[in-house]
């Protein structure tokens, strides 16, 4: 299916991706791992919840770590403009018959909650509790020193439709992948913020959560963390990398949280902010789209993901993989 030319003129202005809620079933292991060994900062905490920024981040958060019997992924969280887009978007949302839930968010302003046409819960706003901004207090900077959320990447049983959805609210295709033998696209990247992707969407049994991503300074902070992990217990953790992608052209490590919620560290991909670059196509088959030095990622990686609170899993027809590591 052809890649559909950039929505310039969506009907509200999202800014960028923003946070995510994860539920996990051990709440100090969690903590443990994404503070004292990736870094990120605790901006609130109790017995049930806790909120973390990355160094560069002056919004209140961008992961919610919630104590759960069951590992899970509450919500996907976008910024948009203002007041006046945020309006526009409930309303958009409600003409689609996708329903729209204001709620109260702590930390944030004026939210609503609603689902994409394939069960992926969405919460939109324009304002977070701002914090001082700490990306010169050195002192603080630990683990992988993790700047700021990148993007995420799900798992969609059409890849087409999702790629279809996301640009009619403005995200534009910077990458894709594409099988030869159907013409349908198996992996798409997309973008708001200039990047190569806020979004992305993976072919498999979905909607699924793969991954979360934070940008890094570089390559050496991956190599630094590769070796905290390795010495204090946290070696069966990393699952691919390090590695440069041939997509995004990024170099990237991907590791399991405590409940297998996975995460990419992530650095040096390219700008996308001109709105007539057209995108880059790959064929499923080439070795490199996955890792530019030709070494493919492992099964696990194609296979799992983290489920989304209240969605029905729908498994893909595009059957088509590309070469995968025993």
């Amino acid at each position: 299916m052809p890649i559909p030319e950039p929505n310039l003129y969506p009907p509200f202005n999202i800014v960028r991706l923003s946070h995510v809620e994860y539920g996990v079933t051990d709440l100090a292991a969690s903590r443990a791992f994404y503070v004292d060994t990736l870094g990120l900062q605790v901006t609130d905490e109790d017995d049930r919840i806790i909120y973390l920024r990355a160094m560069e981040e002056r919004g209140h958060h961008c992961i919610a770590l919630v104590q759960s019997d069951t590992a899970y992924v509450g919500g996907l969280g976008f910024k948009v403009f203002d007041e006046q887009e945020l309006d526009k978007a409930a309303a958009w949302f409600e003409a689609q018959g996708l329903g729209v839930d204001w709620v109260e968010r702590p930390f944030l302003g004026r939210t609503f909650r609603t689902r994409d046409p394939f069960g992926i819960p969405l919460e939109f706003y324009c304002r977070m509790d701002r914090l001082p901004p700490i990306h010169q207090q050195y002192k603080l900077y630990r683990g992988v020193k993790p700047l700021r959320i990148d993007h995420f990447n799900m798992f969609s049983s059409d890849v087409d439709a999702s790629v279809a959805f996301y640009n009619s609210i403005g995200f534009r295709v910077t990458e894709y992948t594409e099988d030869a033998e159907t013409g349908k696209c198996w992996a798409a990247w997309m973008h708001r913020k200039g990047g190569v992707h806020d979004v992305a969407f993976t072919n498999g049994t979905g909607p699924r959560l793969h991954h979360t991503a934070f940008w890094v300074p570089t390559p050496l902070n991956i190599i630094d963390l590769l070796d905290l992990m390795a010495t204090t217990g946290y070696v069966g953790n990393i699952e691919r990398g390090p590695g440069r992608h041939g997509i995004s052209n990024a170099f990237f490590l991907y590791i399991r949280d405590p409940d297998g919620h996975r995460i990419e560290i992530y650095c040096s991909d390219y700008m996308t902010v001109d709105p007539d670059l057209e995108p880059i196509k790959w064929d499923l088959k080439d070795p490199q789209r996955q890792t530019l030095w030709g070494a493919p990622a492992p099964r696990s990686w194609f296979e799992e993901g983290s489920v989304f609170e209240g969605a029905q899993l729908v498994a893909s027809a595009l059957k088509a993989q590309p070469i995968v590591a025993p």
